[in-house]
């Protein structure tokens, strides 16, 4: 994959919390009024314990349920959000190209633009010579790529991702978290990232929300001291061992 580090500035949106509380049809309590504004093309990683309302919090973002109470602000239509679940939920009779083309085709897009777009989708995250291939003969790896390709061949605004690469090999996670970083800086986007890494979460953001156990409320907002262009040698450095040390602290810290 090429290395794209210019960014689109006025893609992506703004979004507001405030006050915000949900619980589960049980009346158990999952989110315990959270506040925070997250600026527009902004990348931000949310971690926490499992079980924590994580999640649910994505969600909540992409319009999907209503909180009980407090309120959302994102100025963004339906589809201008994209989200990328963490198994790759691929069609196992489409090809990846078709796969990728989904979107689009249910959007109703003309059949050339939707087959450039999605070539061009797979062609950013490394996939040119993959396009014909169905799912089974995909890699774990790259069956992400597609759903990642998937989710950007649309241009979203807000992207949200849950713990997307969880279940992948450590290189192959790194390999794709620095694909991920490159396409957000090239694309302007907004981006919520749910991980339970805290090494994951300091490499691709430049801001990081940590939550606490259930009922989930903000132990830390911490910026990112680290450079804007990161390769993967960075994971060695002193600055980012502190950022990681700092987020795992926070962590322990919102533990019940």
């Amino acid at each position: 994959m090429h290395r794209m580090q210019n960014r689109v500035e006025g893609a992506g949106i703004a979004i507001q919390m405030r006050g915000v509380r949900h619980a589960y049809d049980n009346a158990v309590s999952v989110l315990d009024g959270l506040d925070f504004e997250t600026p527009a093309g902004q990348f931000l990683a949310i971690l926490g314990p499992s079980g924590c309302g994580k999640s649910t919090l994505l969600r909540l973002i992409a319009g999907l349920d209503r909180p009980r109470s407090g309120s959302i602000h994102a100025a963004v239509r339906s589809s201008g959000i994209a989200y990328v679940f963490q198994d790759a939920h691929l069609l196992p009779w489409r090809s990846a190209l078709q796969n990728v083309a989904l979107p689009l085709e249910l959007m109703h897009v003309p059949r050339g633009r939707r087959a450039d777009a999605a070539r061009s989708a797979l062609e950013q995250v490394g996939l040119s010579d993959a396009m014909d291939r169905f799912p089974n003969q995909l890699s774990g790896g790259m069956r992400m790529r597609v759903s990642l390709a998937r989710a950007m061949v649309t241009r979203p605004k807000l992207l949200l991702l849950d713990e997307p690469f969880a279940a992948l090999d450590e290189l192959t996670r790194e390999r794709l978290d620095e694909q991920l970083r490159d396409l957000w800086r090239a694309s302007g986007m907004t981006v919520i990232f749910v991980t339970h890494s805290t090494t994951e979460a300091a490499f691709l953001a430049e801001r990081a929300i940590v939550l606490s156990a259930r009922p989930a409320r903000i132990v830390e907002d911490r910026a990112i001291a680290l450079p804007p262009d990161r390769a993967g040698a960075i994971r060695a450095t002193p600055p980012f061992v502190a950022e990681v040390r700092a987020l795992y602290g926070a962590l322990e810290r919102g533990e019940p």
